[in-house]
């Protein structure tokens, strides 16, 4: 039986972000299911589970099966699906640059961006190494301790940087979190000039981190890449040497991310022919 702590929460601030939570529980599931069921699994008021049901029912996102008790996958569900995975080539290029990279340098490597006071890990391609961090794609890290991080922070003008991380709590995971406002700020200007930055085991310990962005010619980059290892197979240097294929890579990337902005703005810019 599924406790409280265990229920997954529809978060959201409004109706709309709910039913979406709502969808992404239905997505995972590979069975019908009723609304009571529903009801036990959410810990939501059974009519308000029930209206939210009959939306989704309504937009064909969901289906009644023949009991009229339960529920499955609507055929815009499951076209919805179809159409990402057959059209989402941005996705799968850059894995693939990302793979491509792991196979190089042997070590887990991951994408991310900036969602607000954290780094969002968007992919990652693990290393076949038997000794290895798990963080998942979805995966989030605090700004301050990730080497990302420090080179979102670092393209930031003073003020807005100031204006975000006053809002943070700079909390020490281990004993090399940067938790000073004036010893991080330095660390970011330092981050700054060289264009790379290390997270040394600022928040797991016994995990090494180096990190650079994707650059982008017309303004900021929401775009990082980085080589993840535990210390006992990497150092700074044994970094250092791996840098030349990590901002090769992130040129990949970022000539994936511009073609795929120009492809977007081609029917835009027909359109106001």
């Amino acid at each position: 039986m599924t406790t409280k702590s265990e229920m997954p929460r529809l978060e959201g601030d409004t109706p709309a972000q709910r039913l979406l939570a709502l969808l992404e529980v239905i997505a995972g599931k590979d069975q019908f299911f009723t609304l009571q069921g529903m009801v036990d699994e959410t810990g939501l008021p059974k009519p308000t589970l029930h209206r939210m049901l009959q939306q989704l029912e309504t937009s064909g996102m969901l289906q009644r099966e023949a009991d009229g008790r339960h529920y499955s996958k609507g055929s815009r569900l499951r076209r919805l699906a179809e159409s990402l995975l057959l059209n989402d080539t941005v996705h799968g290029a850059r894995h693939a640059v990302l793979r491509k990279l792991v196979d190089e340098v042997g070590e887990s490597c991951n994408i991310t961006a900036l969602s607000g006071g954290e780094v969002l890990y968007l992919d990652r391609v693990e290393t076949s190494a038997p000794l290895r961090f798990y963080l998942h794609p979805g995966s989030r890290v605090p700004v301050h301790c990730s080497a990302s991080g420090k080179l979102f922070l670092a393209q930031m003008a003073p003020a807005q940087r100031r204006r975000l991380l006053n809002d943070l709590t700079l909390e020490g995971f281990t004993r090399n979190t940067l938790v000073d406002p004036e010893a991080l700020e330095a660390e970011i200007e330092t981050v700054g000039r060289q264009g790379y930055a290390f997270d040394d085991e600022e928040f797991l310990p016994g995990l090494l981190c180096i990190a650079v962005l994707a650059p982008n010619p017309d303004g900021l980059s929401n775009t990082g890449l980085a080589i993840q290892s535990p210390i006992m197979r990497m150092t700074r240097e044994k970094a250092m040497e791996c840098l030349p294929a990590l901002q090769r890579a992130a040129e990949q990337i970022a000539a994936i991310n511009r073609e795929a902005l120009s492809d977007a703005a081609q029917p835009a810019a027909a359109g106001g022919r």
